[in-house]
């Protein structure tokens, strides 16, 4: 004789402030100007793509887009384990992080909230890049 299985899923309810999650026309033209910006480094060939989020939208464009997850992940870890070091140090706020890899780079930072990263091949000019996206 066959059991047959129930399933029981219990629902968590979130609750959630509205005013937290909205932006403000500021905040709103900061993301739009960042994200303008990005689009213009993106034409560099030596850049891979990049991601800007903040905590109502978020814009990706990189070459492979079936790695957006890996990228997402990746940039994410760097920002969040950044700032937990410069934490542990009492460094003060981060501004921006590189990493170097064998074959490429990526430069992560926070800007008024809007945190972006820039996936780069290793020989791409990252100081040059940050006077470019830098308020």
């Amino acid at each position: 004789m066959v059991k047959k299985k129930q399933n029981q899923e219990t629902a968590t309810p979130i609750m959630v402030d509205e005013d937290e999650l909205s932006v403000t026309q500021e905040e709103d033209l900061t993301y739009k100007d960042l994200s303008d910006k990005l689009a213009k480094v993106r034409k560099d060939k030596d850049i891979i793509g990049y991601i800007i989020r903040n905590t109502t939208s978020a814009t990706v464009d990189l070459q492979e887009p079936e790695k957006i997850v890996e990228y997402a992940i990746f940039s994410s870890q760097v920002l969040d384990s950044s700032q937990d070091i410069s934490d542990i140090f009492e460094l003060g706020a981060v501004s921006s992080v590189l990493i170097e890899g064998k074959e490429s780079k990526a430069l992560c930072m926070n800007i008024e909230g809007n945190k972006i990263s820039i996936f780069m091949e290793k020989d791409a000019d990252e100081a040059d890049i940050l006077k470019q996206i830098s308020p």
